[in-house]
């Protein structure tokens, strides 16, 4: 990659007054394309079958094809194999690796060597790899949520977002877990993330985004630049 990794205490971004936004979980290329005109800087795509929001490698790939350039696709994996990285790299056009499970520091390593790709390593609040993980894997960023519920997430559940600080004064942190329109401001109030990211709390059924909701996160997201220049944050690029 020739990106400088962001691995540094709040590496100067002035462009970025409010923390940049993933919308995850879509299905349909049309919604994706809806949702980056309508502010998200990353859209996810779950590659994990159990998950009603699981997309094939041909909807990912319509996905990924109906972006605008500066919207970066993320693929999110739970202990993948690796060839299904592969496939997804290759062939869908993923732009950026989100890992989801009980993946290795060894296999961060890997994707960002062999793949040359960024890497994103979820940590949980309520089970492993916790934030107290965090020192042993280099990879992009992490994204932090609560880990609770049947499956690895998505679960809609929210947690003490505040948790997250202290790994947001030494790393790049997408903050996860039950955000949505009316809760997101407090949420980056409470720790100051580099970004957020909602999937539950967009949707109008599994796997469907409504799209009011979605323009009515983005715009609470927007409301929260006071915050980062009251605190005098800077925040790092993720996407």
């Amino acid at each position: 990659m020739n990106d400088i990794n962001p691995k540094i205490k709040k590496r100067k971004e002035h462009q970025i007054k409010t923390p940049q936004i993933k919308v995850c979980g879509l299905t349909v290329a049309r919604q994706a394309r809806a949702c980056a005109e309508s502010g998200a800087d990353a859209i996810g795509l779950i590659f994990f079958p159990p998950s009603p929001r699981h997309v094939s490698f041909d909807q990912a790939a319509a996905i990924c094809a109906a972006l605008p350039p500066h919207v970066i696709s993320v693929g999110v994996f739970v202990n993948p194999a690796w060839d299904i990285l592969e496939t997804a790299v290759q062939h869908c056009g993923v732009k950026a690796i989100q890992l989801h499970g009980a993946e290795t520091p060894q296999l961060v390593d890997k994707i960002t060597k062999k793949l040359k790709i960024k890497v994103i390593k979820a940590l949980f609040s309520a089970k492993q790899p916790d934030m107290t993980r965090a020192k042993h894997y280099n990879p992009w960023a992490f994204l932090v949520e609560c880990g609770q519920g049947k499956l690895p997430g998505g679960n809609a559940q929210t947690w003490d977002w505040a948790q997250a600080k202290p790994l947001i004064e030494t790393d790049p942190v997408i903050l996860a877990g039950g955000l949505a329109s009316g809760n997101v401001y407090h949420a980056i109030d409470s720790c100051l993330p580099d970004a957020v990211d909602a999937s539950s709390g967009l949707e109008a059924v599994p796997g469907q985004k409504d799209l009011h909701k979605v323009e009515q996160f983005i715009d609470a997201v927007k409301q929260s630049a006071p915050l980062y220049a009251k605190a005098q944050s800077l925040i790092r690029k993720i996407f």
